[in-house]
C-alpha cells in the first residue's frame, strides 16, 4: 500500500509509521482503560503506590481474569509492537527530516493512550505538507531527466 503523490521513499515509510502507531494507540487503550482496572481493582493493593485499590472485580473471578489475561498478553504483545513502532517512527523522521523536537514528541506520544492518534495524524499532515507532489508533476525527488 502506497501514499498517493508521495515519493516512493517516503510513501512507504508513511504507510508503515500509520499502521504501527494505530495497532500499538489501540493495544494501549485496551491495555490502560480495560485490562489494568480489571486486573487490580479488586480492593488489594497495587504496584506498591496506592493502599487499596476499589474492590470492582473481586479476585478470582471472571473479568479479574480477563484483566489479568489482557495485561500479560497484550502487554507483552504491545512492548515488542512499541519497538518496533519506535522504529518505523524514527525511520520516517529522518526521511522526512523532521527536527529532532518534533522527532521526539512523536515517539513520546506513542506512550499515551489516545494522544498516540492526534500524534500520528499531525505527523501525516506535516509529510503530506512539506512532501507532496504538486499535481500533475510525478512523485519523485530526483532531478528531472534533461530533455534534447
Amino acid at each position: 500500500m502506497k501514499e498517493p503523490g508521495l515519493p516512493p521513499h517516503l510513501s512507504g515509510a508513511l504507510v508503515r509509521y500509520r499502521v504501527m502507531a494505530t495497532i500499538v494507540g489501540v493495544l494501549l487503550i485496551v491495555l490502560i482503560l480495560v485490562g489494568v482496572p480489571l486486573a487490580n481493582f479488586d480492593g488489594s493493593p497495587m504496584w506498591g503506590v496506592f493502599g487499596s485499590t476499589p474492590e470492582l472485580f473481586p479476585a478470582g473471578g471472571q473479568l479479574h481474569r480477563v484483566g489479568e489475561f489482557i495485561t500479560t498478553v497484550l502487554g507483552i504483545a504491545h512492548g515488542y509492537l512499541y519497538m518496533i513502532f519506535l522504529v518505523t517512527a524514527f525511520l520516517l523522521s529522518r526521511r522526512a527530516r523532521w527536527p529532532m523536537g518534533f522527532t521526539l514528541v512523536t515517539l513520546l506520544c506513542g506512550t499515551v493512550p489516545i494522544l498516540s492518534f492526534w500524534a500520528e495524524q499531525r505527523a501525516t499532515n506535516r509529510v503530506r505538507a512539506e512532501h507532496r507532489a504538486a499535481p500533475g508533476a510525478p512523485a519523485t525527488t530526483a532531478s528531472p531527466a534533461p530533455t534534447a
